[in-house]
């Protein structure tokens, strides 16, 4: 049982490390007057290289932040949790390969935010616990995708 709850502890340090870079960079932005958007992935162009990197930081908005924080939390968790052998690769390879991508076929804009990395995640679990035949983890993956999917569409209509 002890070990189970370290286990726990342990899965959820990265992910809310993560979580605390992105609110200090946010409260940083708002704080000082800063616009952090153009280090987002701007795509097919040189200026929006360094963005491949830097985009799951920057957020449009505290509220956009918000409707990512808990689906970005949740799965990086299952992700170290289910995964803690590999779980720095896969994140790293999802964090810089949803960066590529949208470079190299996003529409003309800045590009902002985890949303990349969150459905990344899912598709990674998803199917992973397609090929495990580990139902928990499909379960996990298709509501974390629909409450981020519903949180987007809300975080829009606001706007």
């Amino acid at each position: 049982m002890k070990q189970d709850v370290r286990r726990i502890a342990l899965a959820a340090v990265i992910p809310l490390f993560l979580i605390f870079i992105l609110y200090l960079l946010k409260f940083l932005e708002v704080g000082m007057d800063w616009d952090f958007r153009r280090l987002g992935v701007y795509p097919m162009e040189q200026r929006g290289v360094f963005g491949i990197f830097a985009h799951p930081l920057v957020h449009g908005s505290l509220r956009h932040l918000l409707a990512n924080t808990l689906p970005l939390f949740f799965l990086s968790w299952c992700l170290f949790y289910f995964y803690r052998h590999i779980a720095s690769y896969i994140f790293f390879a999802i964090w810089i390969g949803c960066g590529a991508l949208t470079f190299l076929i996003g529409k003309p804009g800045w590009h902002i935010g985890a949303s990349g990395i969150i459905y990344g995640l899912a598709f990674f679990l998803f199917f992973s616990g397609i090929l495990r035949k580990h139902v928990p983890l499909i379960a996990i993956s298709l509501l974390a995708v629909s409450y981020t999917h519903l949180r987007a569409h809300e975080t829009k209509a606001n706007l």
